[in-house]
């Protein structure tokens, strides 16, 4: 039985930048791609991330919306020695969002490295992916969520 809630995913999941999004894709292929996860927001089920509206992610998305997202914090001493790291599987649904007001929700300073125009840059989208089943590990307990 898990012992963790949302608002303790959300602290797990705030120490992690990047994570990995997966998406179904041509063939039943599955296509991974890594993402920030942008910490400055607070998890509450839903991942947003900014893209490309011409993106292979987005049609990916667009044509079967099941994704997967997962993160793995540091362990032990720099990650490499001692007790593992957290271990962090979301599965969920994606849409794709072209709503300024939600951009600028999300928005945080560093995104203008690849958006150089903030939230009125040109083709930009965020993908919204949201959990259906968390699963998580850190060495000592694991769990799943159902939010």
């Amino acid at each position: 039985m898990s012992s963790k809630t949302m608002p303790d995913i959300a602290d797990l999941m705030s120490e992690i930048d990047f994570c990995m999004l997966q998406t179904h894709t041509d063939g039943s292929a599955i296509a991974a791609r890594p993402m920030s996860n942008n910490g400055d927001v607070r998890y509450d089920g839903d991942s947003h991330f900014f893209t490309w509206n011409h993106s292979r992610m987005v049609r990916d998305l667009l044509a079967d919306d099941r994704a997967t997202l997962t993160f793995q914090g540091k362990g032990g001493f720099s990650g490499l020695m001692g007790a593992p790291g957290v271990m962090i599987a979301v599965q969920g649904r994606g849409a794709v969002i072209d709503d300024k007001a939600m951009f600028a929700a999300h928005w945080n300073p560093d995104l203008e490295r690849w958006f150089q125009q903030g939230i009125d840059t040109p083709d930009m989208v965020m993908l919204r992916i949201s959990a259906t089943r968390i699963d998580y590990w850190d060495g000592e307990e694991n769990g799943t969520l159902h939010p």
